[in-house]
């Protein structure tokens, strides 16, 4: 297997774009990126996709994003797995290039998530959840992020004030991000006063869901450094489920997936979690951000929402999280959220992250979710010198 490289990125402003479809967003990123690679072509393209079926009545995505980009007759297909999709897409590309079946690959997710609004966003988001058990029934995921997250704070005596600091560090880092979505900052004392969605879940403990799409290129770690000045290597990429259905998990309280992927990406980069310098969470829900810091070596359980109130997760903290504003304030592309992570990740490891910048940053974690955990994929990067 060889070492894999990333050697472009491009995004575009997550938001509601009512002038653009799942193709013009794509296109966005895609040129950014391979300007950025100072590239014109590539042997493979991978889109991460959730819902363009659903939402947007579009399949067949790898055909119709390579056409538009002019890449017409490259290897080109669509990744799903759920809003994990654009994690499990990077994984591909790079299992693309690690294997050497490809040179170069460009990675692309993209979501056009606000064309849709109410009941039919709602439908189309519960298709990530055990149709039979739990979406045909009335569940929703955030009703089911509210369960998780009612239980979470019974068992572990936590109330929802402590939660709180992971939105107002979310929302302080995407104040300075121009591609987010929402640029407000939370003072302190206004989350628990939000409009509830699913008790205990508010409007400020959840990601909202927007429109758009970031890229990254691919090649070999040996052929990078020719190619571009401030090549990010992917140390360690691993993938792994969980249930689907939350009412058949061993451990309701536990990622499972998190945990399994994290430690082999881990094993793979060679580190440990205290070696990192910061980390992409998935933090479409509060709760999920305390239970994956739980998960992947930062907390014990029942104390993922300590590094939050302690100040750990601030960009001057020991592991700054959401340092563009993660999901909650960048905002949830769905499929296209894992690779905005890697995009942040490697500008923070090239030292091109502007005001968002966290100092001295070498090597980071971007991880992944589908729906409330059934699958997550990890990927640990590493500045090249």
């Amino acid at each position: 297997m060889r070492d894999v490289a990333i050697i472009g990125v491009g995004q575009v402003p997550v938001g509601e774009h009512w002038d653009m479809g799942l193709r013009q967003l794509a296109l966005g990123a895609i040129r950014a990126a391979l300007q950025d690679a100072r590239l014109d072509h590539v042997d493979a393209l991978v889109v991460g996709n959730a819902l363009g079926g659903n939402l947007s009545g579009q399949n067949h995505l790898g055909a119709l994003i390579a056409d538009f980009a002019g890449l017409s007759g490259v290897e080109a297909a669509r990744v799903e797995a759920a809003d994990a999709s654009g994690g499990m897409a990077l994984r591909q590309g790079y299992l693309l290039v690690a294997s050497g079946l490809a040179e170069t690959v460009l990675v692309v997710g993209v979501e056009k998530a606000t064309d849709r609004t109410g009941p039919e966003r709602d439908t189309g988001l519960a298709t990530t959840l055990d149709a039979d058990y739990e979406a045909t029934p009335g569940a929703t995921p955030a009703a089911l992020a509210g369960l998780l997250m009612r239980r979470y704070m019974h068992e572990h005596g936590v109330a929802l004030e402590q939660l709180e600091p992971f939105s107002i560090n979310a929302h302080a880092n995407g104040a300075l991000n121009a591609n987010a979505m929402y640029r407000n900052k939370l003072r302190p004392g206004a989350f628990a006063k939000a409009p509830v969605v699913a008790d205990p879940v508010n409007l400020f403990d959840s990601a909202p869901e927007g429109d758009g799409a970031a890229a990254v290129v691919l090649t070999s770690a040996a052929r990078a450094l020719d190619l571009a000045p401030r090549p990010v290597r992917i140390s360690g990429s691993a993938a792994a489920t969980d249930t689907l259905a939350l009412h058949n998990r061993a451990d309701l309280l536990f990622l499972r997936a998190a945990n399994l992927a994290a430690g082999r990406a881990y094993e793979a980069a060679g580190i440990a979690p205290g070696d990192l310098h910061l980390a992409e969470l998935h933090d479409s829900f509060t709760v999920l951000a305390a239970l994956q810091l739980e998960a992947i070596g930062f907390a014990r359980r029942g104390e993922g929402w300590k590094p939050a109130v302690e100040g750990v997760i601030g960009r001057g903290g020991k592991l700054p999280i959401s340092t563009f504003g993660g999901l909650k304030a960048r905002g949830n592309p769905l499929g296209a959220t894992g690779v905005y992570q890697a995009v942040e990740v490697a500008l923070q490891l090239r030292g091109e992250a502007g005001d968002n910048q966290v100092s001295g940053a070498r090597l980071g974690l971007a991880l992944n979710l589908g729906g409330l955990g059934g699958t997550a994929v990890a990927h640990v990067l590493e500045r090249m010198e």
